[in-house]
């Protein structure tokens, strides 16, 4: 038997970081990933966001990897707003890459409480300068010019 504990908090923006998640409906998009990290075994913390990026926060089981769950919650995620354009009208993808930054359950308050306050949050800071401060802050090496590519 295999003992693990990772948690990740994860983050991903809008092609082109475009505001195009309308956050009335919101809960749908965050429901729906909620039922794709429960047929995946995964224990969902927390999941919230803004109009151009969410984040997630996560224990995935050791038989998953993280990649393969950010790639599988940003495709169908992707096809169910597409399907549900009179909720989503202007969502146009997700943007290439992803943030993944692990941590301990010492931490676990703190991050859902991040994730909570995220429309607060952004009232003075854009999506590239948090991500930025989170990497920094977990001594994550990173180019600047790689944030705006999609």
């Amino acid at each position: 038997m295999s003992y693990t504990n990772l948690l990740y908090h994860i983050i991903f923006r809008t092609k082109d970081s475009l505001k195009t998640i309308n956050l009335v409906n919101a809960p749908l998009l965050y429901n729906y990933i909620f039922g794709i990290c429960r047929n995946k075994n995964c224990k969902l913390y927390r999941i919230g966001g803004v109009t151009d990026h969410i984040h997630i926060f996560a224990g995935l089981p050791p038989t998953l990897c993280v990649s393969d769950f950010v790639k599988l919650i940003k495709t169908e995620s992707n096809k169910f707003m597409k399907n549900h354009r009179t909720e989503f009208p202007k969502f146009g993808g997700w943007g290439t890459g992803y943030c993944a930054l692990t941590y301990s359950s010492r931490d676990r308050e703190m991050i859902i409480n991040y994730i909570k306050q995220q429309p607060e949050h952004h009232l003075g800071l854009g999506y590239a300068d948090e991500l930025r401060a989170l990497l920094e802050e977990n001594d994550v090496s990173y180019n600047l010019d790689y944030f705006d590519k999609d």
